[in-house]
């Protein structure tokens, strides 16, 4: 399908979702929101340029590659699970840097690194699924 009105459309709603998305994200580290929500959203924009011109062409202008999505997100999740314990507590313990306070963040910290390596695996996941199902 190459619709006119998409394809006009898609120039300002692939901005507007990824800057929501991240809105969400930072926003549900501390509030409702999140990785997963933000995720889901970050990976419509893209799914409508995909509806809209096929899925190899939007890996291909985007230079998307869900596998290294789910890769990425996967190993900050980890990552942010094995850092309470080299620090001596418990795995997925929530730590802070209390000293650095960043405007929008508040205290980074590991939740936020979880909630990132989430935000990259739902993306992938559902950009995954998308190309898998267009190509079919």
């Amino acid at each position: 399908m190459n619709s006119t009105i998409l394809s006009t459309g898609i120039r300002i709603l692939i901005p507007l979702f990824l800057v929501f998305s991240l809105f969400l994200l930072f926003r549900g580290h501390n509030a409702p929101g999140g990785g997963f929500v933000a995720g889901l959203v970050a990976s419509t924009g893209f799914a409508l340029y995909a509806i809209n011109y096929g899925a190899k062409r939007a890996q291909e202008r985007f230079k998307l590659y869900p596998n290294k999505l789910i890769a990425w997100g996967l190993l900050l999740a980890v990552i942010s699970g094995l850092i309470p314990l080299f620090a001596g507590v418990t795995f997925m313990e929530g730590l802070w840097l209390e000293e650095i306070q960043i405007p929008i963040l508040g205290k980074p910290g590991t939740p936020i690194l979880f909630d990132i390596g989430v935000y990259l695996l739902v993306a992938g996941t559902i950009l995954e699924i998308i190309f898998s199902l267009w190509e079919e």
